[in-house]
This record gives structure tokens, sequence and C-alpha cells, in this order.
């Protein structure tokens, strides 16, 4: 018999997900993009690069070590920037995504567009 305690933490486990697959859905959505591709893994990459108004190379810097933590905090910088949002917010997303990504997809933050060109 499985231990019921393992089940619970798996419920709960797969609510996060997917509540975490809507807020991403609701931000891509917010920027004009197609919701959808939130769930799709490494499109979901390029979309958010997109987003943040870098241009496409960056999803090559996401695949190199420690590289890639800056290239993160960066894009997220410019997530927050584009959606009107300081450095704090940007912080915020990098260290505490589970709480900031949300707070961005469902309040009233608007998405003001990108600095660069798209792909």
């Amino acid at each position: 018999m499985e231990d019921s305690g393992s089940i619970i933490i798996l419920v709960i486990y797969g609510a996060f997900i997917i509540f975490m697959f809507a807020a991403l859905w609701q931000l891509f959505s917010k920027a004009g993009q197609p919701g959808f591709l939130a769930i799709i893994p490494i499109v979901n990459l390029f979309i958010l690069v997109q987003i943040a108004g870098k241009d496409w190379w960056w999803i090559i810097l996401l695949f190199i070590p420690l590289v890639n933590i800056v290239a993160m905090f960066l894009i997220w910088q410019g997530v927050a920037e584009n959606f009107g949002k300081g450095t704090g917010y940007a912080i915020g997303l990098f260290f505490l995504s589970p709480i900031f990504i949300p707070l961005l997809a469902f309040g009233d933050a608007t998405y003001r567009g990108r600095k660069s060109k798209a792909f």
C-alpha cells in the first residue's frame, strides 16, 4: 500500500505546477504571445526572451553553466521593465519566481512592449 503522505505531496506538487503553468500562460497572453506556448519546454524560453526584449541568441547563454545565472537575471529584469516594474521586482522574479510570476501575471501590470527587435 502506498504511503498516503507521499500521495498528498504529489497532489500538492501537481497543483502547484498547474498553477505556475497558468500564471506563465497569463503572462505570455498579457505580452501578446500565444499563452499555450508557456507549457512547451524550450519554446517558452524563446518567448520569455522575446518578452524581455532580448535578442534570440540569449537562449544560447541559458545553456552555459554560470553564465546562465546572470543571463536569467537579466532576462527577468527585461521582463520586469517591459511590464513597468523595477529592478527590485526583477530580483523578486529571480529569487522568488513562484510568488512574483503570478503577481505579475494576475495583477494589474500591463505590457509596455520590448525595447529590442523580435526574432
